[in-house]
């Protein structure tokens, strides 16, 4: 797996083909899914595009896909790893994840809100469901062993949860993918994930920036949230390695060894986030960056599961 990616997180589906296409022509080869996204299908006909053209192989290119909450029970995480692969139409998904380890009652995909994420238009109140997780790991496990993914994982779980994991995988934790950030350290998470070597990918790696276009509900706590790229030691660390303040977000994981997946329409913007391997921040500005740690989250199911739905009008 690539060290950065690109993220298809709020990608307009409409849009979503062109997007990647120009993505792989620029030099990405990592692109990271999910079936809530609603561009899987798009994203993937861009990638069969560059492919039908010469510009990459599908062993080059990387995909990560992830399994959404409505569909834990087994026999429906093994239908939607189907449908979801069929949609890429790529013969295969390199990496999927279970996209939160929380279970949500059963809705038919057709009526799954977008960009409500937790619930359907029909329903006001989240509903959760009585699946135990393991449950859902032995699904991912069969779709390993059918073929339809080669590497599984989970996003959003803490320390506890992997080490409770590790009792029952028979198929490794290849991938940890959690919101990580300068306002969001989770250092010792980190550091338990490595151990075990599992992968890790960091999501919203510009902090406050990725919510404050969400509705009202998603961004309450990005608001008024100082902007990374303002802060002090992004700013210095900027200033001597005459790099963008984004690209030293970037590299402040990369040089740890966690995965990135920023995302950008712009093509200049596009070419920097994948120039984050290239240059290195010494260790006292890691250390400064790191200590802006205030154990932020802005992805909070625990703050979303105690709203109702109407906020998402």
């Amino acid at each position: 797996m690539p060290l950065v990616g690109f993220g298809l997180w709020k990608v307009p589906a409409e849009s979503a083909a062109d997007t990647v296409y120009n993505a792989i022509k620029t030099g990405y080869r990592l692109f990271d899914g999910a079936y809530d996204y609603a561009n899987e299908k798009e994203a993937g006909q861009g990638i069969k595009r560059a492919i039908d053209e010469g510009l990459v192989k599908r062993e080059e290119i990387f995909v990560t896909t992830k399994l959404w909450n409505n569909y834990h029970e087994k026999g429906r995480a093994l239908e939607m790893a189907k449908a979801q692969n069929d949609a890429w139409g790529l013969g295969y998904l390199d990496l999927y994840l279970i996209h939160f380890p929380l279970a949500l009652k059963y809705i038919e995909p057709e009526k799954l809100r977008y960009p409500g994420w937790w619930m359907d238009a029909e329903h006001e109140v989240i509903q959760t469901e009585k699946v135990p997780l393991q449950e859902t790991w032995q699904a991912l496990e069969e779709v390993v062993d059918a073929g339809i993914a080669k590497s599984i994982g989970i996003s959003n779980a803490q320390a506890q949860l992997l080490y409770d994991m590790q009792s029952y995988t028979k198929h490794p934790i290849s991938s940890l993918q959690i919101e990580h950030h300068p306002y969001l350290v989770q250092p010792e998470l980190i550091d338990l994930a490595q151990e075990f070597n599992i992968a890790v990918t960091a999501y919203s790696s510009f902090g406050p920036q990725s919510f404050l276009e969400l509705p009202p509900a998603f961004h309450e706590r990005a608001k008024g949230t100082p902007l990374l790229w303002d802060v002090e030691p992004v700013k210095q660390a900027a200033d001597r390695t005459k790099k963008t303040p984004a690209q030293v977000l970037l590299r402040w994981a990369t040089q740890r060894n966690i995965a990135v997946i920023p995302k950008s329409n712009n093509v200049d913007r596009l070419k920097q986030n994948l120039e984050v391997t290239d240059f290195e921040l010494t260790e006292e500005e890691i250390k400064a960056i790191s200590a802006l740690d205030k154990g932020l989250r802005f992805n909070d199911p625990g703050f979303y599961l105690h709203k109702p739905l109407r906020i998402f009008a």
